[in-house]
């Protein structure tokens, strides 16, 4: 692979840029990267636990289905201009059907007259093997998260375009940089900086202002994507092209760092990486640079994804106005479940008053407020036509002013995601070149068992003193959080070195659940990042069975760091 760009006094520069974060983001990203500055590889990341349960659904349907087909379309307008330009693409939009995907590309390009090599990587597909590795029965979709070196391989064999199956996201962009750089898997800290990196990459625009918690300082109208130009010793500037909206700064690369991570190893299949070594410093306008990040051996095992239907759930709204809106609360839940025929109870029955309701309001959708029921169960029937039934049968003996927001539907299936480790020395991996070779990828040739907990740094700096007024946290802390499987991850960062100290001291387990007290009885995980000058979160549980069981309001928990940042507490004035 060539390069387009020197650093200055640092070497040879690959820039890799991003075009999506996940199935249906942008759909002019593609363009819009191509078009916008000097690109070597253009990556896209289509997939996540939701989407694999989507493509498993499409793939019933038509079993020569199961990939993202709007990267399909959107080569359709872009195969020519990035050929023209040399910019090579790599995407984990195959999904379950890589070498179907490879296939289109291909037909795409002769009915183009373009001439196009394309290469795939495939094994991860463990649905076929399911009984030989012991994964239960009744799976619509099992993947492995493999690594970056199949990708590389393919990149090395000339292909134009790479698509993947379930990779790491991080492996998108990893792999260029091992093609382009020659790593092998015992250069640790350049593969770890280039995960690194990609993980910053791969959400999108989340690197460039989207989502972030500051968003009031930038025109986040419409964000650029962004783009790493990635060295040989695997450091990193994060960027984006000239004249697009949003911005770069440490503050946008530390919200997507903190994104859907844990402690300070972030496990990988070729490597792990030391978040806990990461250095950002901000080179200049939309400019971050990213050093100083150690590598360790990976585990031996790979993470794979369990997709499978869990049943069939429904929710009924009931719209609460005025006056006594908890005993007409009380008085619906009666009502419907005395309504309910015998032997017809969903097996799950959850109701959640909403209290949107403000009093002596100057109108009725002020004054009200929503009760929502939720049905779950095995059999489709339950949470069908006789659960509308019970609850339509109120509308003239029900509470006053009883209404619902919609007719109640048919109900729908939902899904589960399960997550589990297999030894990747029984994951194929396989890199399939534009010439049709087969070539095998072994897995990571050093591993590392499990390691303990990194314990949380002593410091022993002074916390801020002096008077303290109650306000939001959000006026001195950032925060993002995200969903892994059924566990909830909440990232919190402080602006400077006087608030890191002041949040670290302050913001422990016990007071996060005294701020959030959905959370009172989970268990919750601290990690402390001082580099970063942050604290993330896990908890368990939080999520269900993941966000495709639609276990709670934010599926996702993507505005749970939100609502931290909106509470109140004592917070020494001279933060503020």
């Amino acid at each position: 692979m060539h390069v387009r760009a020197e650093a200055a006094g640092g070497g040879p520069v690959l820039r890799v840029g991003n075009a999506s974060g996940f199935y249906g983001d942008r759909f002019s990203a593609m363009r819009e990267m191509l078009t916008g500055g000097p690109l070597d590889v253009l990556t896209g990341d289509y997939l996540a636990e939701l989407t694999m349960l989507i493509l498993a659904r499409d793939r019933l349907k038509d079993p020569s289905l199961g990939y993202a087909r709007t990267f399909l379309r959107q080569l359709e307008e872009c195969l020519g201009l990035a050929l023209e330009r040399g910019v090579r693409i790599v995407a984990n939009a195959g999904g379950l059907n890589p070498a179907r995907l490879a296939d289109a590309v291909r037909d795409l390009a002769r009915s183009q007259g373009l001439d196009v090599a394309v290469g795939h990587v495939e094994g991860d597909d463990l649905l076929p093997r399911r009984a030989e590795l012991g994964l239960p029965e009744g799976l619509l979709a099992a993947h492995a998260y493999l690594g970056a070196f199949g990708v590389a391989e393919c990149l090395r064999a000339g292909a134009d375009v790479v698509v993947t199956g379930r990779v790491t996201d991080a492996a998108l962009v990893a792999g260029p940089a091992i093609a382009r750089f020659g790593w092998g898997a015992g250069d640790l800290d350049a593969l770890a900086g280039a995960v690194v990196a990609g993980h910053v990459l791969e959400c999108g625009a989340q690197a460039t202002g989207g989502n972030y918690a500051f968003f009031r300082e930038h025109d986040v109208t419409r964000p650029g994507f962004p783009l790493a130009e990635l060295r040989a010793d695997g450091s990193s500037v994060i960027t984006k092209h000239p004249g697009t909206g949003g911005a770069v700064t440490v503050g946008t690369v530390t919200a997507q760092l903190l994104y859907e991570t844990g402690g300070p190893r972030y496990l990988g299949p070729d490597v792990t990486a030391r978040l806990d070594t990461v250095r950002l410093t901000e080179e200049g306008p939309d400019r971050v640079r990213i050093d100083g990040v150690r590598g360790e051996p990976p585990p031996a095992t790979l993470k794979a994804g369990l997709n499978r239907l869990g049943g069939h759930r429904n929710d009924v709204v009931f719209v609460l106005t005025g006056l006594d809106i908890e005993a007409k609360a009380a008085l619906a839940e009666r009502q419907f479940e005395d309504g309910l025929a015998p032997g017809h109870r969903p097996a799950e029955l959850r109701w959640t008053l909403v209290r949107t309701d403000h009093p002596d309001a100057a109108t009725e959708e002020t004054a009200s407020a929503l009760l929502r029921l939720t049905a779950r169960d095995r059999d489709p029937a339950r949470v069908g036509r006789e659960l509308g039934r019970a609850a339509v049968e109120l509308g003239l003996c029900g509470y006053p002013g009883f209404h619902l927001t919609a007719p109640p539907g048919p109900g729908a299936p939902y899904g589960v995601f399960e997550a589990v480790h297999l030894d990747a020395a029984v994951v194929g991996h396989t890199a399939v070149l534009p010439d049709g070779r087969r070539v095998p990828v072994p897995p990571a040739p050093v591993t590392a068992p499990a390691a303990a907990p990194v314990p949380e740094p002593f410091d022993e700096a002074p916390v801020p003193g002096g008077p303290t007024r109650r306000a939001p946290l959000g006026l001195v802390a950032g925060a993002r959080s995200g969903d892994k499987g059924g566990d909830a991850n909440l990232g919190v960062w402080a602006r400077d070195e006087p608030g890191r100290r002041w949040l670290t001291r302050t913001l422990t387990t016990a007071l996060l659940r005294e701020l959030l007290p959905e959370l009172a009885e989970l268990t919750i995980t601290r990690h402390v990042l001082p580099n970063l000058r942050a604290l993330n979160f896990t908890i368990t549980g939080l999520l269900g069975e993941g966000v495709a069981a639609h276990h709670r309001f934010d599926p996702q928990a993507k505005a749970l760091g939100e609502w931290l940042r909106s509470r109140h507490l004592d917070i020494p004035e001279a933060l503020l």
